[in-house]
């Protein structure tokens, strides 16, 4: 996907290769998308549901980030000349707080000649259903909606705006996409200064970042990316940005990932953890203590919206056509209704750091444990029952491995937290249920015909998921079990350095694509089992799968390198820096 993403962490965009805005969900991340041309003009003239700066007689498009930010830049080239465009959501420190306003800006400055350029602000509303109703004043648009009002506010000559009308651009101007709300100032001036706040915001973040010394640029980018995927403003964390990004060309596997799934989320906040950014970690914490507190003991969903929605009924968005016309658009997604046993594991693992982490500015004690031992008495009960699994069947249940394990790591976790507080009768009692979850695990999972651990429990088919194993310290890498199960995954499920989810059909055929992050995962297990040559030829081969901007999506073709699925996707960004922080050498080491 050629798309570049930039928000503040209230609001999120996207924009294609040649400086086309063509994704901006408002009030939040799974709202209206306004401008939706990713997905489809919504049966209206192909340049509906976009923010264009098109340029004449364009010949070139060059696109980056400012270095160690979330501000990009593309810069047009053509028979006139050169313009270059600035887009970027403020977010800074103001007044002794976080400022990240609902808001998008774009700069475009002329950089070379006296270019000639098409402006095209074409929002449409409630998917793409609705044009919006369109008032003017001395410098701002107003796109009203039936529930929404988009104010566009900027120094250039609105008339032209509105007209689409090919213009000479002989000065820079500013556009401030946002809330219907008047500004105080210049658009040129709030612009100017937004830019310098978020930038020296961006660079002072990345900065405090404790990166490895191979590879920093790329998990500078996947950094930055999966702080974006965060909702501050509850504490929820995105699985991607967009929805209904096909998975393989014309599959039907289209689904809405703009929710926060526990599973996802944990690993989103260990990656950024283990770089030293706690603040993310501290906001989930909240955001899943009170799923905890709401469940009260009972059934966790295994996704849920981002203020805490347990109800996310899925539909079809009927007036899009999909991206490249490859529907559905789904909006919602049916996984809420599901019994995914993982869940449990996945809660624990995602809240248990905080008990360790003395960096946190949060009480965490006694309290919070006893909040989440209902939750191991859940995977407990459920551990051998079951469940959809971690991809989310529609059609069947079996008692998957995977599953399993993490009802495993939820009593495991629970006794390592147990042994921080210094509770000896609570260390004993997770423990005795961890170790009866393991052995049954270890009997029922392993299969000697496939000489591997297979993916359900008496199952004979393979799953790349069990390579979790390894990552949750199931069994040591010297295991022998282990080693046995990475080289049958490699053989049955590898392509390349890409690798399937699993061998067998599912309830849309037989997976056609590479998982990415199922590729990180076997790039884990090899430098876990000491193959780091191996790792480090797999795990740069999949660096090159990202866009020209270090971004990734949830696919990948094995034939054409191309991405396919929602984007960016929060599995593929963590595989990057886990994958850079296990492989990289020491600076001392090269010297």
């Amino acid at each position: 996907m050629d798309l570049g993403l930039v928000g503040n962490c209230s609001v999120s965009g996207l924009i294609d290769d040649k400086g086309n805005l063509n994704w901006f969900c408002l009030p939040r991340f799974d709202g209206d998308p306004v401008f939706h041309s990713l997905l489809g003009s919504g049966k209206g003239h192909p340049d509906d549901g976009a923010f264009k700066i098109e340029m004449e007689e364009l010949r070139r498009a060059e696109q980056g980030y400012l270095p160690n930010t979330a501000i990009l830049r593309t810069i047009l080239r053509g028979g006139g000349g050169a313009v270059e465009i600035t887009d970027f959501s403020p977010r800074f420190e103001s007044f002794g707080r976080r400022f990240r306003p609902r808001m998008f800006i774009r700069q475009i400055r002329p950089l070379q000649g006296w270019p000639r350029i098409r402006i095209k602000v074409r929002p449409k509303f409630e998917y793409g259903s609705r044009r919006p109703f369109v008032t003017t004043g001395s410098n701002h648009l107003r796109f009203v909606g039936a529930s929404e009002v988009l104010r566009l506010t900027s120094d250039a000559p609105l008339d032209h705006v509105q007209s689409e009308q090919l213009i000479h651009l002989d000065r820079s101007y500013t556009f401030i996409l946002g809330p219907d709300e008047t500004l105080t100032e210049a658009p040129g001036t709030i612009g100017e200064r937004f830019l310098s706040e978020t930038r020296a915001y961006w660079e002072a973040w990345s900065q405090r970042l404790a990166v490895p010394y191979e590879w920093q640029d790329a998990v500078i980018r996947a950094a930055i990316t999966l702080k974006l995927c965060n909702y501050e403003q509850t504490g929820a964390i995105v699985a991607a940005m967009t929805t209904s990004l096909p998975e393989a060309p014309y599959s039907g596997r289209n689904w809405d990932y703009r929710f926060c799934w526990v599973r996802d989320a944990f690993f989103t906040v260990r990656a950024l953890n283990s770089l030293a950014a706690t603040r993310t970690l501290e906001n989930y914490f909240h955001w899943l203590m009170n799923v905890v507190s709401d469940a009260k003991g009972g059934h966790i969903q295994p996704v849920l919206g981002i203020g805490l929605e347990k109800n996310l009924t899925e539909w079809q968005a009927e007036d899009l056509e999909g991206f490249q016309g490859m529907g559905p658009v789904r909006v919602g997604n049916q996984a809420y209704e599901h019994f995914q046993h993982d869940t449990y594991g996945n809660v624990i693992l995602g809240a248990a750091p905080a008990f360790f982490d003395k960096r946190l500015r949060m009480d965490i004690g006694g309290h919070a444990f006893e909040m989440l031992e209902p939750l191991g008495e859940q995977a407990w009960t459920l551990h051998a029952q079951p469940d959809a699994g971690i991809w989310e069947l529609r059609t069947r249940s079996r008692i998957h491995t995977s599953s399993s394990l993490m009802c495993w790591a939820a009593c495991d976790r629970l006794a390592k937290i147990a042994a921080c507080l210094a509770v000896p009768t609570k260390v004993d009692f997770w423990r005795d249920r961890a170790n009866v979850i393991k052995s049954r695990i270890l009997k029922e999972a392993w299969s000697d015909k496939r000489q591997a651990f297979v993916e359900s429990f008496g199952g004979e088919t393979l799953d790349a998921s069990v390579l979790l194993m390894g990552e949750m310290n199931f069994l040591q890498p010297s295991d022998e079990r282990f080693k046995l199960t990475v080289d049958a995954l490699s053989n049955s499920l590898g392509r390349g350095p890409f690798m399937l989810r699993y061998e067998e059909a599912d309830d849309f055929g037989v997976p056609e694509v590479g998982f990415n992050v199922c590729a990180f995962w076997r790039v884990d297990a090899l430098a876990r089992i000491g193959r780091k040559d191996e790792a480090r030829e797999f795990f740069e081969e999949l660096l090159k799968a990202r866009n020209g901007l270090g971004l990734m999506s949830e696919d990948t073709a094995f034939d054409t390198g191309i991405g396919w699925g929602n984007f960016p996707q929060t599995y593929s960004m963590v595989g990057i820096i886990n994958g850079a922080m296990r492989l990289s050498r020491s600076w001392e080491s090269e010297l």
